[in-house]
């Protein structure tokens, strides 16, 4: 018997996590070499699109775990809270949101502990014409500049909370309403996995579109080589490559969010509707 919500959630968001990073990797390396400064065919262009997937698999199963293993114990723990807070009088759909913002927001926070190194190691390796994942990380480790290699692993990291608490206080609490309204219009408490992606797909492309200058900002964070102040950066892209540049990778990355969304919620959505299955059928036995 697989016992408890909190396993349920570990494994759901690891089979969610590595899914999605697979299949859409190639869309993600055609993103990150749009937005790294020198141009798309100066990094690469279409040849080796899946250099730096080691780090992405690595990554991948404890980060997605992460994030699912908190967001679904914290939307359930924080819920009696929020209510308080927010009053008697606040609508449930009210309460629902700012559950879910809050859920997903800590969320992001836990998977960032692993997914923000990883992707320093996998956007360097994109961008590079002959590193493999492991030698990424060898040249990190060997030339931290004397900044330590704590804080070039995490560089970006104040850039990716940035992206993603925005990213997924859209995302989640639009997913989980369109879920809900399916549900209501169907009169049931189960919405089958498929239809549980296809809420996904529609709020991660959302929510994509809307956080793209935060991603092209993350990114290019994460390519320098150098520390350099967050509004120091953006004055100087700026004034050498102009305002719409933090637009660079928003076809690619709206598509890979929309599609990856309703692959990442919808195999999160088919191994947590198994397991529950499973466990209920277990439990009736015995």
């Amino acid at each position: 018997m697989i016992g408890g919500s909190f396993v349920i959630s570990l494994l759901s968001g690891a089979a969610a996590g590595t899914s999605t990073d697979l299949v859409f990797f190639p869309i993600d390396t055609i993103k990150t070499r749009l937005q790294a400064k020198g141009g798309f065919f100066k990094t690469g262009g279409y040849h080796n699109i899946y250099r730096g997937v080691g780090s992405a698999i690595v990554a991948s199963a404890p980060g997605a775990s992460l994030f699912f293993v908190t967001y679904d114990t914290m939307k359930i723990q924080s819920r009696p809270y929020i209510n308080k807070i927010v009053g008697k009088n606040s609508s449930e759909q009210f309460v629902d949101t700012l559950t879910h913002m809050f859920a997903s927001t800590l969320g992001e926070i836990a998977a960032c502990l692993v997914r923000v190194p990883a992707e320093v190691i996998k956007q360097r390796t994109q961008t590079s014409t002959s590193h493999s994942s492991y030698q990424t990380l060898k040249v990190i480790l060997q030339n931290s500049n004397g900044e330590g290699i704590r804080r070039n692993l995490y560089r970006g990291w104040s850039t990716t909370i940035m992206r993603e608490i925005p990213f997924t206080c859209i995302q989640f609490p639009l997913y989980e309403y369109m879920k809900k309204r399916w549900r209501m219009v169907e009169g049931s408490d189960i919405l089958v996995p498929w239809k549980g992606a296809i809420c996904g797909s529609i709020a991660g492309g959302i929510a994509a579109a809307i956080t793209t200058p935060l991603d092209f900002l993350k990114t290019r964070m994460m390519l320098h080589t150098k520390s350099e102040p967050v509004g120091t950066m953006v004055r100087t892209i700026l004034k050498e490559e102009g305002p719409l540049v933090f637009l660079s990778g928003i076809g690619p990355r709206t598509m890979w969010i929309s599609a990856g969304g309703a692959i990442f919620l919808g195999v999160y959505e088919s191994v947590h509707y198994m397991l529950t299955t499973k466990d209920e059928d277990t439990a009736t036995l015995q």
